[in-house]
């Protein structure tokens, strides 16, 4: 898995001067602006309501009166550092759903442009067909929906664990690991339907390969660092990535 890993991380590159080389940015900049936008503005509210959230939490259930008695305690600390948990996992949450809606609405670009980066790699004309791509675009909000159950699911059993003390410690780095393996399979599923993969046969293939999703992933949340400028880039350059890594795979074993 780790050789996987690297194989999507360094895809993030190639993905680069590919987009440099076959002039791809008017595909990139305009989505990618209004991603970062609205990204900007979600997470901001996303923030707030989890605050909110753990206020109301710990008034309902008589923590607050608690902690504040033990502001000077162990206990107290312990408490303190779970609420930052839970607050970073509620944002985790927050940017999971937000994720999935942008991914239901860009599909349409999604699915373009991983079909356009394979033709361009396998040095095959692109030819634009309706039918296909109208089904690539179904195939995608499906998929994007079906991660958003599961994922949602792990998440919200996360939650119950980082409410732990010791246990709910190590909670966002699990939930890290499960956002960033369900947004890479989303990324390589386009690739698996154009080659004619089932969902069934599509999930068993990225399950086999889970270094490729979580690889891709891992660069799409760290590009997020950057302030705006990473936002617009982080969601085209995933699915390019996406598909130049599956290429790679693709060349050293037959898809089933």
């Amino acid at each position: 898995m780790l050789k996987e890993i690297v194989i999507s991380i360094q895809s993030y590159f190639r993905a680069h001067a590919f987009i440099k080389t076959h002039k791809l940015w008017k595909w990139i900049i305009i989505p990618g602006i209004c991603y970062a936008i609205l990204f900007g503005i979600s997470m901001y509210f996303f923030s707030k309501s989890a605050n909110a959230a753990i206020e109301w939490l710990t008034k309902e259930t008589g923590l607050q009166v608690w902690l504040t008695r033990l502001q000077d305690s162990w206990i107290g600390f312990l408490f303190t550092v779970g609420g930052i948990m839970l607050w970073l996992i509620l944002m985790l949450l927050y940017f999971s759903l937000f994720k999935y809606i942008w991914l239901i609405l860009g599909s349409p670009v999604f699915s373009f442009l991983s079909e356009k980066t394979a033709s361009i790699i396998e040095g095959q004309p692109f030819e634009f067909k309706l039918s296909q791509y109208l089904s690539d675009v179904v195939r995608g909000i499906r998929m994007a929906v079906r991660n958003t159950l599961w994922q949602t699911v792990y998440i919200i059993s996360i939650i119950f664990l980082s409410l732990l003390p010791f246990i709910g410690w190590a909670t966002p780095i699990l939930a890290i690991l499960i956002e960033c393996y369900y947004y890479g399979f989303s990324m390589l599923d386009y690739s698996c339907e154009r080659n004619k993969l089932s969902a069934t046969k599509s999930i068993d293939f990225i399950g086999q390969h889970k270094g490729l999703a979580i690889g891709n992933g891992i660069i799409f949340y760290m590009m997020h660092c950057v302030i705006f400028v990473g936002w617009i880039f982080a969601p085209a350059y995933a699915v390019i990535a996406a598909t130049i890594s599956m290429h790679e795979i693709k060349e050293k074993q037959a898809f089933a």
